[in-house]
């Protein structure tokens, strides 16, 4: 019984240190995993901060380029209002032909087109044939009319508000260049940002998985060292009785022999040292 107990302890004090190893380990882990998600949700912030950033600069360069259409749209409303003077002023000078207004509203039509459609080779260069005709028919009737005086002074003014509009323009198109530099900018950091966020959520499952973990052996180790500890109280208090029973046997037999010791000194037989020696240890003399 007592040798099955002291294996169980054996036994159970293996499994102890297992587990303390184990839980060693895992919490190890757990805090490692733990400084690299904070690390990379450090990062993220940075990130975020600097995309913040980024963003303002993209806004405050698409709100100045917006500024600056609306400005191109209020010459190009202009250029219209005069070009309608300048039709009505040709109907009195062109007795026909074509309005140069509705001329001028055609070219910027197909020119946006040509900017913004995907166009096969074939049309694209028929597109711009057609562009290079009505320009050419624009600058011949322009230039037949403004031999008269007072049509020469609107083409003029035409000419100026067509040379601020695409200052306009350039400049639009400069800050818009510049919006889009920093809209790449905020996709490229906002891509990274998801990257990170997605990896500082995989380190903190990963933290919650090992601490869950390390938490069960802990429990397992406090529950071994009850157990050990409680089979340690066994174990003593049964040494303990088995020594108390060794000792009675030890004493009865002692008793025993001093009284057989006692009969032969009674009966006048010859005794020994050692046997006075038992009848002293055995309380007969």
């Amino acid at each position: 019984m007592l040798e099955k107990l002291e294996e169980r302890k054996e036994q159970l004090e293996r499994e102890l240190a297992e587990f303390i190893k184990k839980r060693d380990e895992l919490n190890a882990a757990s805090r490692e995993y733990a400084r690299k998600r904070d690390e990379l949700n450090r990062e993220v912030r940075e990130l975020l901060q600097t995309a913040k950033e980024i963003k303002a600069k993209r806004d405050e360069l698409n709100s100045k380029t917006k500024e600056l259409k609306l400005k191109r749209n209020e010459v190009h409303k202009e250029i219209d209002k005069l070009y309608r003077e300048v039709d009505r002023l040709r109907k009195s000078i062109d007795k026909g032909g074509r309005p140069l207004g509705e001329i001028e509203r055609e070219i910027r039509r197909l020119e946006f087109r040509q900017q913004t459609a995907v166009l096969t080779i074939e049309k694209e260069r028929a597109l711009v044939e057609r562009i290079a005709k009505l320009r050419k028919e624009l600058e011949e009737r322009k230039a037949q009319l403004e031999k008269h005086e007072e049509f020469n002074k609107l083409i003029m003014k035409i000419r100026e508000l067509k040379e601020k509009a695409r200052e306009l323009l350039n400049e639009m198109k400069s800050f818009a260049d510049e919006a889009d530099k920093y809209h790449e900018q905020l996709i490229k950091l906002f891509n990274e940002i998801d990257e990170k966020r997605k990896l500082a959520d995989e380190m903190h499952m990963k933290f919650v998985e090992s601490k869950k973990e390390a938490d069960r052996c802990h429990a397992e180790v406090i529950k071994r060292r009850k157990d050990i500890k409680d089979l340690e109280k066994v174990i003593k208090a049964l040494k303990s009785k088995q020594y108390k029973s060794k000792e009675q046997r030890e004493k009865e037999e002692l008793l025993r022999r001093a009284k057989e010791i006692y009969e032969m000194f009674k009966r006048g037989e010859k005794i020994e040292t050692e046997d006075l020696l038992i009848l002293q240890r055995a309380g007969l003399i």
